[in-house]
């Protein structure tokens, strides 16, 4: 199974913007679907954004317009660029191959800690 690694987190005033990234340990080549997930304190985690092997890309309605999805399969490595950053964008945001979680046999790596506030 392929490990990820999320970086790029950190504390931003609302408007801002950060570049989350996913390093995976091996190839994801073979993963049809890369997401973005985050979990806020005190409630359930949800999908963020999506991105197919194709570049076909889903996002949630709270973020879009403002997030971008994208995945670079020769460098295994999933990104987020988020713009316009709201406080209620504050959690933890985890990378993860979506037919996993979907199955309930994912797991999870330790996140990056975003938080939107002045």
């Amino acid at each position: 199974q392929v490990q990820l690694v999320e970086s790029g987190g950190g504390l931003v005033q609302p408007g801002g913007s950060l570049r989350l990234s996913c390093a995976a340990s091996g190839s994801i080549f073979g993963i049809y679907a890369m997401g973005w997930y985050r979990q806020a304190p005190g409630k359930q985690r949800e999908l963020v954004a999506r991105i197919s092997n194709g570049g076909s890309t889903y996002y949630a309605t709270s973020v879009k317009g403002r997030f971008t999805i994208a995945r670079d399969n020769a460098k295994n490595t999933v990104y987020l660029q988020m713009n316009s950053l709201k406080p209620e964008d504050t959690a933890v945001y985890y990378c993860n191959d979506c037919a996993q979680v979907e199955r309930g046999i994912s797991s999870w790596g330790q996140g990056t800690q975003v938080t939107v506030s002045s």
